[in-house]
């Protein structure tokens, strides 16, 4: 399978999930078959210290459409999600959570917008999530519509799908992964919001929460901010020489 033969590449980022992983693959190998697209799964590994690994490695015997990524140590999501989204070999990237709370049969409806649109994310209209995190999330995208003037319903939303420029083009720090839909329009993309399904989490607990990301989400915000507002913006073309 080489580079110019794949249609799709699906990024997986990986962190102590290896209860999930073996329903996650079976409800996204069907969802690939109904695809029928040339395509590679990129599992990127975030220091597990379960069974994740272990499992990915099975896969990778039998199916050659996995790849697996390993970083060094734990370093975060957004360092996990950029080394698959720069790995990936795919005309389109979908991104999705191994946490089984996405559902992987929403990434053929988020496809079918990319005949139109540069981008289509995911928007959890109904969250599956404890009510204090269900709050504070409403709160966050609220005051990200205000300050970045992003009218994307849910910017933090793992699924998605986009075209490779998009991937090309966007701003890679830590923290980058809240922020790729308004990342993606500052960079002059169009990005819609497409409903997705949401599902309560299964297995061990959110590895994020109030505490420990809305300090940090309001200083990256800003950073983002001032991105757009320091964005060269000019016109020029090149003028062919004059006779003398």
């Amino acid at each position: 399978m080489t580079a110019p033969t794949l249609e799709l590449s699906v990024v997986l980022p990986v962190f102590n999930e290896a209860q999930s992983l073996p329903i996650l693959w079976e409800e996204l190998q069907a969802v690939l078959k109904t695809l029928g697209a040339a395509a590679e799964v990129i599992v990127v590994d975030d220091g597990s210290s379960d069974g994740s690994v272990d499992f990915v490695r099975l896969l990778q015997v039998s199916d050659p459409r996995v790849r697996l990524i390993r970083l060094t140590k734990n370093s975060g999501l957004s360092s996990a999600l950029a080394a698959g989204l720069l790995a990936s070999r795919g005309r389109i990237i979908v991104t999705l959570d191994s946490d089984l709370q996405s559902d992987p049969a929403d990434i053929s409806a988020l496809l079918g917008y990319l005949d139109r649109w540069d981008a289509a994310c995911g928007w959890r209209q109904s969250r599956r999530d404890p009510w204090l995190k269900r709050v504070s999330s409403r709160i966050a995208n609220n005051v990200r519509v205000v300050v970045l003037d992003d009218q994307i319903h849910d910017s933090a939303c793992s699924l998605r799908a986009m075209h490779r420029r998009c991937v090309e083009s966007l701003e890679l720090f830590d923290g980058f992964h809240r922020f790729i839909p308004a990342l993606l329009r500052q960079a002059g993309h169009r990005v819609i919001a497409v409903p997705v399904h949401h599902r309560p989490r299964r297995f061990g607990v959110s590895h994020y929460g109030v505490r420990n990301r809305a300090w940090r989400a309001f200083v990256d915000m800003l950073g983002v901010r001032w991105l757009h507002l320091r964005r060269l913006r000019y016109e020029a073309r090149e003028e062919p020489p004059r006779a003398p």
